[in-house]
């Protein structure tokens, strides 16, 4: 029978993120390993993006970005699904698809990239992945090439040495806030993994928990999530609930705020920023970066590149949020004046955003 092909890495964040949902949904796959080969034989001619995961499937159709892997695989196997049925549940939980997704990839990256120990582990890791016939020596040297862009994201990313404390601290305390919402439920929405999950797991497990140094960190500091990390690595599959009555845990309150309280404030100024460019974007693909902007973590103000896909991310919880029946406008209301987010939630009201061809353009 064939099967799915995941194209990816073990050291790939998003990669981790859509493994995991396979492996939970039951799907049968394979993994191919993203060599040097791969890439210039399969990923460029088949997307035309250098980006992994990419997703060959069983009727040879390739879909790069682990979102869109994800939703074409929802559709071809809806039960069961990742996203709840309840409107207000749904509506946090693609909340949280675009934090895990967009934002903690921020102490991902650092942790990665300024601990030492990380750096050269991640550097063997690409070396092996890229060169799996080179000797260790010539790993090590590829792998360095290669991680050099990755490592160069951190400036875009808004990672600078005035806020690497804030930026622990802040990933400190979120690893508390969820520790703390593990002492209650196996996931974040009860028994069963939903979309939000994965997305948390791609930064947490790859990243935070596989390297080194900072792994040592989250068994120490929360213990209980390296616990959820080695269940979303070896899920019971298809199994578990979500929460009943559509309720929304109110341990999940404090992430939520860190959510609107540093990322929301930069969707809406990319937000602002699209707007300002709007009429002569149209007409072509958008670039990776629009310009940069300042943004806060705790009490350091930095500079970060402007990422027109994060709005994209974002883009799907604000559609739920239009598309909530009367009956829950009232409770997600209060879950957002209870997060401190009642500034910023309706974003964004325009411009839309689409994705055609691995490639983001604004909609008309």
């Amino acid at each position: 029978m064939t099967k799915h092909q995941l194209i990816g890495a073990q050291v790939s964040l998003y990669t981790g993120k859509v493994r995991a949902y396979l492996d939970y949904k039951a799907i049968p796959y394979d993994e191919v390993q993203a060599t040097r080969e791969v890439y210039q034989n399969v990923i460029l001619p088949r997307t035309g993006v250098r980006y992994i995961p990419v997703l060959i499937t069983d009727d040879d159709v390739a879909i790069q970005d682990s979102t869109a892997i994800i939703d074409a695989l929802e559709a071809r196997y809806p039960e069961p699904s990742v996203l709840p049925a309840g409107p207000l549940q749904r509506w946090v939980a693609l909340m949280l698809e675009c934090y895990g997704d967009e934002w903690l990839v921020i102490p991902a990256m650092h942790y990665r990239w300024n601990v030492p120990e990380n750096r050269a582990f991640a550097i063997a890791e690409f070396g092996k992945l890229s060169a799996p016939g080179a000797s260790p020596e010539e790993q090590v040297s590829i792998g360095e090439r290669l991680a050099g862009p990755f490592a160069g994201a951190l400036g875009p990313l808004g990672i600078a040495p005035q806020n690497v404390a804030e930026v622990e601290a802040s990933y400190l305390q979120f690893l508390s806030d969820f520790e703390e919402h593990l002492r209650e439920h196996q996931f974040l929405f009860g028994s069963r993994p939903s979309i939000a999950d994965f997305s948390f797991y791609g930064p947490l497990y790859p990243h935070l928990y596989r390297d080194p140094a900072s792994g040592r960190l989250m068994r120490e500091h929360a213990p209980g999530v390296a616990r959820w990390v080695e269940r979303m690595r070896a899920p019971q599959p298809r199994s578990g609930e979500f929460v009943a009555d559509d309720a929304v845990p109110d341990s999940l309150i404090p992430i939520l705020a860190r959510m609107f309280r540093e990322q929301v404030p930069v969707l809406a100024s990319t937000q602002r920023a699209l707007v300002s460019i709007q009429g002569e974007a149209q007409r072509r693909p958008l670039p990776r970066a629009i310009g940069k902007h300042t943004f806060r973590i705790g009490d350091a103000v930095t500079e970060r590149a402007i990422y027109p896909f994060n709005l994209w991310r974002w883009q799907r919880a604000a559609d739920q949020l239009q598309a909530l029946p009367e009956s829950a406008r009232a409770r997600a209301a209060e879950l957002v004046r209870a997060a401190g987010g009642a500034d910023w939630v309706t974003l964004p009201a325009a411009p839309r955003l689409a994705r055609v061809d691995n490639q983001l353009w604004l909609c008309e």
